[in-house]
C-alpha cells in the first residue's frame, strides 16, 4: 500500500527522517510541515504551525495523507495523536506518536519518575516540589551531597536542567525556577536529583504498546565547548554504535529497563503508537534511566536512521497493524558520526540569516548533511536558528566516521560557524 506522509517539524531530525521516509517503497508523496531549507529534496514543504491541529488534519484530508509522523514531543504532549484519531474524516490514518497521556512520559518528569519507580525501572533518587512546598525543598537541597541535579517538571526546549556544583547554586536555580518562573509553567513544579556519575547513552524503541523492537543506540555530546565543557545545548554531536555498549550491557537495558517500561505502558492502558527515546547512564556497568522523550532524538536522529537498513515505513505499518513482532531489524555494520555546525553566540544570542555556501559541493556517497536551522531567502540557504546543519558520516570505526565528516564541514561556512571538533573524543 503506497501512501502519501506528512512529517511534521524543521529541524536536522526531520532532515534525516525526510531521507529515511522517501527512500520506501510505501512512501509516494511526501509533506514536511513546515520543513527547512534541505527536507524540500525529498518532499514539499508545507508552511504550516506544528501546534495548529485544525490545519494539520485539513493537510491530511486536502492531501490523502496516510501516514503522518511526528518529530517534536511539543504536538505530542499537546494531544495530536487524540486529536487526529478522533477526526471521522481521517479514520483509517497511521499516526506515528504517543497519546498525551503517554507522551507525560516527557512532558512531566515527575510522572516519569513516578512511572520508573511503580514499574521498578533503575533511576537516580529524587523529590519533587512546588511554590507550596519551597521552603521544604530548600532544606533538601541542603542536605543533598553535591552535585545535585534540578529539573523543570515540563518542556523547556532542552534547557530546563541544572547541575549545581555547590548548594548555594541550587538554591539559587531552584528560587529562580519555583519563584521567579524561569520557565514559566514548566518550572512550577521542579525535581531535584541525585546526580548519577558515569557515560550517557540513548536507546531508541519503536512500540505499538504492546510489542516493540529496538532500533538503534546513540551517544549525544551536550555541551558547546571541547572535552565536555560550558553550556548545554541541544546536541552538538553524535556516535553510533557506542562502543561500551555491548551485547552484556544492551541485554540487561532490555531485561531492566525496555521490557519493564512497554509493560508499564500495557498495564497502565497508556496509548503508545511510536518512538520511545530512553537516555540512559551507564554507571559502572549498570544501566540507570536519566529520562524518556517521547520521539526521536536531536542529531541521535542523524546517526539512527544511517544505520537503520530496515523500510522505515514498512516498520511503521507494522506497528500500526500490531505485527511489530514479526519484524527482523538489521543494523549497517558501520560506525556513524555526525557533528552539528552552530550559529556563532549559541546556546546564547545568535544572529540569523547569514548565507551558507559550500552546500552544492558534491559528497562521497558515504557522507550525508541533513540541514537544521536553515531557510530559503532570495535563492539562498541562511541560517534560521542555532543549531544550523549536520553532516553524517559513515566509517570502518568511529574516528573514521568523524574524520570524514570533519573534512566535509570544512567544506561548507557561514558567518561565525562553530563545531566541535572532538566528537567521539573518550573512544579513540
Amino acid at each position: 500500500m503506497v501512501m502519501n506522509i506528512l512529517l511534521l517539524g524543521s529541524g536536522g531530525r526531520e532532515h534525516a527522517l525526510a531521507w529515511k521516509l522517501k527512500q520506501s517503497k510505501w512512501c509516494d508523496n511526501l509533506f514536511v510541515a513546515p520543513g527547512n531549507a534541505g527536507t524540500g529534496e525529498f518532499g514539499r514543504n508545507v508552511a504550516m504551525d506544528i501546534n495548529d491541529f485544525e490545519a494539520i488534519a485539513q493537510c491530511c484530508t486536502s492531501n490523502q495523507i496516510g501516514m503522518v509522523v511526528v518529530g517534536p514531543e511539543e504536538p505530542l504532549v499537546n494531544g495530536i495523536f487524540d486529536f487526529l484519531k478522533v477526526c471521522p474524516q481521517l479514520e483509517n490514518l497511521i499516526v506515528v506518536g504517543p497519546s498525551a497521556a503517554a507522551a507525560q512520559l516527557e512532558g512531566s518528569k515527575a510522572f516519569s519518575k513516578h512511572f520508573m519507580q511503580r514499574h521498578g525501572i533503575p533511576t537516580a533518587g529524587y523529590a519533587k516540589f512546588t511554590e507550596a512546598t519551597y521552603e521544604a525543598g530548600k532544606e533538601y537541597i541542603s542536605k543533598q551531597p553535591l552535585p545535585v541535579v534540578l529539573k523543570a517538571d515540563g518542556l523547556a526546549a532542552g534547557k530546563g536542567v541544572v547541575i549545581a556544583n555547590t548548594h548555594e547554586e541550587a538554591l539559587l536555580a531552584f528560587e529562580s525556577m519555583i519563584l521567579d518562573k524561569q520557565f514559566g509553567a514548566a518550572s512550577a513544579k521542579v525535581v531535584i536529583e541525585e546526580f548519577l556519575q558515569g557515560i550517557e547513552l540513548s536507546l531508541f524503541v519503536l512500540t505499538d504498546g504492546r510489542d516493540y523492537k529496538i532500533i538503534g543506540h546513540a551517544k549525544d555530546y551536550k555541551r558547546i565547548g571541547e572535552g565536555d565543557t560550558g553550556l548545554n545545548t541541544g546536541g552538538m554531536g553524535c556516535v553510533s554504535p557506542v562502543p561500551f555498549a555491548d551485547a552484556a550491557f544492551l541485554k540487561k537495558v532490555e531485561e531492566q529497563v525496555v521490557i519493564p517500561t512497554i509493560n508499564g505502558l500495557k498495564s497502565e492502558g497508556l496509548v503508545y503508537h511510536g518512538f520511545v527515546f530512553i537516555g540512559l547512564m551507564n554507571n559502572n556497568g549498570q544501566p540507570l534511566v536519566i529520562e524518556y522523550n517521547c520521539r526521536m532524538g536531536d542529531p541521535e536522529t542523524e546517526v539512527v536512521m544511517p544505520r537503520l537498513k530496515n523500510d522505515l515505513v514498512e516498520l511503521l505499518v507494522a506497528m500500526h497493524n500490531g505485527k511489530l513482532k514479526e519484524e527482523e531489524i538489521e543494523y549497517d555494520d558501520r560506525s556513524v558520526a555526525t557533528i552539528m555546525a552552530v550559529s556563532g553566540g549559541y546556546p546564547g544570542a545568535y544572529k540569523k540569516g547569514m548565507v551558507i555556501s559550500g552546500l552544492d559541493k558534491k559528497l562521497p556517497p558515504d557522507v550525508l548533511l541533513f540541514q537544521a536551522g536553515t531557510a530559503q531567502k532570495d535563492n539562498q540557504v541562511v541560517t534560521n536558528g542555532g543549531r544550523v546543519l549536520t553532516v553524517s558520516a559513515y566509517g570502518e570505526d568511529l574516528l573514521e566516521a568523524v574524520a570524514k565528516s570533519k573534512t566535509a564541514l570544512q567544506q561548507i561556512h557561514f558567518e561565525g560557524m562553530y563545531y566541535r571538533k572532538d566528537i567521539g573524543f573518550e573512544f579513540e
